[in-house]
């Protein structure tokens, strides 16, 4: 099944399965992608999560129920998969504007339709990318778990909290004070951001990191090794996270879709930061976003 297939896919299967209790994980079994890659494509050629999708089609849904039936609200809340009619009272009135009583008395639904896909291929733009071999690297950091909803919300958050506590010292030109700033010196940690899907569920693991140049793995940091591989490296200029999020949508929406030599393998992909040269916030930073890749058969 190609990428584009998969994400349309996903959303048949959604529309089969809206009054069910279903999952990232069962969507992702059943398009044969993992969970982490199904939420990032989703949301990115959508601009919806997998879990907002499913609730406003259901909360769509819903509505009709409550202007076409006599159905009791607390049935419509169980068959929309809401364990009490309260949680689906409270999220009804936030999606639709009022309350379930005022829909059935006749007030406006609030549209949600089910989402079609459609890919445009631009030209006059081309992506500046490049595949490369690898050999096997290790790369250390700090490590925390995400859910695959609100990462995009708490992973600056993690950036900020690891800044300000090991890196704010040895950035102000004072010796490192412990190991860890003593590692983030030495493996220039902060070079990459790397999301690493080997988690079962809605969750995946992410690193501050850079490349283990050996030696002492303090408390609090992990080591993690990629194997030999190809990489599709694509570079980005421009101030991030604006620049890396817009590269990102582009590869999902129009690099992806219908390659016709290559698709995404292994579990895991790297944004690069240039951690010598200019400040984040320059119009001419350069950063870039690697994902390992393996021609079609």
């Amino acid at each position: 099944m190609d990428w584009l297939s998969s994400i349309r896919a996903a959303i048949d299967y959604i529309e089969k399965h809206l009054t069910e209790n279903i999952t990232v994980q069962n969507i992702a079994e059943h398009v044969f992608l993992s969970p982490f890659l199904l939420q990032r494509s989703f949301s990115l050629m959508t601009v919806y999560g997998i879990s907002e999708y499913i609730r406003y089609r259901r909360l769509y849904q819903a509505a009709l129920d409550l202007q076409k039936t006599d159905a009791k609200v607390i049935d419509i809340a169980l068959k929309y998969c809401y364990e009490t009619p309260e949680s689906f009272s409270k999220a009804f009135s936030r999606f639709h504007g009022v309350t379930p009583s005022q829909m059935r008395d006749g007030a406006v639904v609030k549209s949600f339709l089910p989402l079609t896909i459609n890919i445009t291929i631009q030209g006059g733009n081309q992506m500046d990318y490049k595949i490369t071999p690898m050999f096997p690297f290790k790369v250390i950091g700090f490590e925390r778990i995400f859910d695959n909803e609100t990462a995009y919300a708490e992973i600056p958050k993690f950036w900020d909290e690891i800044c300000e506590k090991y890196a704010f010292n040895v950035y102000a030109g004072n010796a490192p004070a412990n190991p860890c700033e003593q590692a983030l010196v030495d493996n220039c940690i902060g070079e990459y951001g790397i999301c690493i899907d080997d988690i079962p569920g809605d969750k995946f693991r992410y690193l501050i990191a850079g490349k283990y140049i050996g030696g002492e793995v303090p408390d609090g940091m992990v080591l993690y090794e990629f194997p030999r591989g190809e990489w599709a490296v694509f570079n980005c200029i421009g101030p991030i996270p604006e620049a890396l999020q817009n590269l990102n949508t582009r590869i999902f929406k129009e690099w992806l879709p219908g390659n016709p030599e290559y698709e995404i393998c292994g579990n895991a992909n790297v944004e690069w930061y240039d951690c010598i040269n200019g400040e984040k916030t320059d119009p001419d930073y350069h950063s870039a976003v690697w994902i390992p890749v393996k021609k079609k058969s």
